[in-house]
């Protein structure tokens, strides 16, 4: 074996100059692909963050039917005190959860004692919401980044639209689920940046300012955000917790709760999914590349080398070692190929995390582009290399393994 493969290194060297090109298409390709990934994974896990952290949470545990009515923010669709605290005990015993925090949701009205619009608001509590969503208070861009008792924090667009600011007393008025009408007056605590996304645009009241203005007795839960401590395992405890709650019913013998990971609940899903898409076109680029560039290459060698393959073949050397010289040639060129490329992509990749290049996402500003690389990811790039140069270098080795001896020894 280790005759073979000096022999198809040097058979490699033979043509360099053909040789080299094809070095070269293959760690473009890689450099290509990997920097590809790492851009694009560093785009992709800061648009994940940016939504899960600053509103929505990794997961989020409804009512069933709750989602669906979701746009008119339905107080009859809220969980009651008891299936609250069933929840609260499940998340309580999965140690995979690091946080989670309730909200009462609500539509109102906001009024500044001259104008009056709609608002959209969320109850919470204050220090449970911070845990869940750690970017909430990074979007305060006027005022304490704390919510208080008695305090609103205001969405920018509607603080401007309404020119209120911090300090400002307002009134927000809202029906309740028996429809009787109540409202408080609040203190403007804060002004929030808008986030990307629907519930980006939510105002933040004290989850017992809610109760009042709602007239709870009890509070009635619309949903409850839940955060992990590792999101990486996001799809594997939303199914042990799915498990979990499925086995509450309600009269009608039909589940009480619906958990939903924010997959479900952000429209940016689908950006992430074109991402993957992307990605995925890219590495069929590669293999095309490959396939093509080594293919060419060890098809032009069999033809150069018909003689030489007849003079081997003469003396005794036996096809399957023919067979093995020319697939190792293959290898080989693969795996120079990916080794430099892996190489070459991990200094690159270091150079544009060393830039710190930054860009917009929606009204987020000056996000800090972090790429970085997957070492399972190079691995399994540089997997896919070397089986595509094995690959291609297939169907010349068989033929070159089944040529006469005679008929190539007389080749012109």
């Amino acid at each position: 074996m280790a005759n073979l493969i000096k022999i198809a290194g040097r058979n490699l060297f033979r043509y360099k100059r053909r040789t080299l090109l094809t070095l070269s298409l293959i760690v473009i390709g890689v450099l290509f692909v990997t920097g590809f990934m790492a851009v694009t994974g560093s785009f992709k896990s800061m648009m994940i963050g940016q939504i899960t952290d600053s509103f929505v949470g990794h997961m989020q545990i409804h009512r069933k039917g709750y989602l669906a009515a979701i746009e008119s923010l339905p107080l009859t669709m809220n969980l009651k005190p008891g299936a609250v605290r069933k929840v609260e005990a499940v998340l309580k015993e999965m140690p995979e959860i690091e946080a989670y925090s309730p909200r009462i949701k609500f539509g109102g009205m906001f009024s500044n004692f001259i104008e009056t619009t709609n608002i959209r608001l969320n109850g919470v509590d204050p220090e449970l919401e911070a845990k869940t969503v750690p970017l909430l208070l990074s979007r305060v861009i006027k005022g304490e980044k704390s919510l208080k008792m008695g305090e609103i924090f205001v969405p920018e667009l509607l603080a401007k639209g309404m020119k209120v600011k911090v300090g400002d007393m307002v009134v927000v008025i809202a029906t309740n689920r028996d429809g009787s009408v109540n409202g408080k007056q609040l203190k403007v605590g804060a002004i929030l940046e808008s986030a990307t996304g629907p519930g980006g645009r939510d105002g933040y009241v004290h989850m017992d300012d809610a109760m009042e203005i709602l007239r709870m007795d009890q509070p009635e839960i619309s949903e409850i955000a839940v955060r992990l401590k590792d999101f990486g395992a996001l799809h594997q405890v939303f199914a042990v917790l799915a498990g979990k709650l499925s086995g509450e019913l309600n009269k009608q013998g039909k589940p009480i709760f619906d958990v939903q990971t924010w997959e479900k609940l952000s429209p940016f899903y689908n950006i992430s999914r074109m991402i993957d898409m992307m990605t995925l076109f890219v590495k069929i680029m590669l293999v095309a590349i490959v396939l093509i560039s080594i293919m060419n290459v060890m098809i032009m060698a069999v033809y150069e080398r018909v003689r030489e393959i007849g003079t081997i073949a003469a003396i005794g050397t036996l096809p399957r070692k023919i067979l093995a010289m020319f697939l190792l040639e293959g290898l080989l060129m693969g795996a120079i190929g990916a080794i430099l490329g892996s190489i070459l992509s991990g200094v690159t990749i270091y150079a544009l995390h060393a830039a710190r290049i930054s860009f917009d996402f929606g009204r987020q500003t000056g996000l800090i582009l972090s790429p970085t690389i997957d070492p399972v990811a190079l691995i399994a790039i540089s997997g896919i290399v070397i089986g595509v140069s094995i690959l291609a270098s297939l169907q010349p080795a068989l033929k070159a393994a089944r040529m006469d001896p005679i008929e190539a020894l007389g080749h012109v």
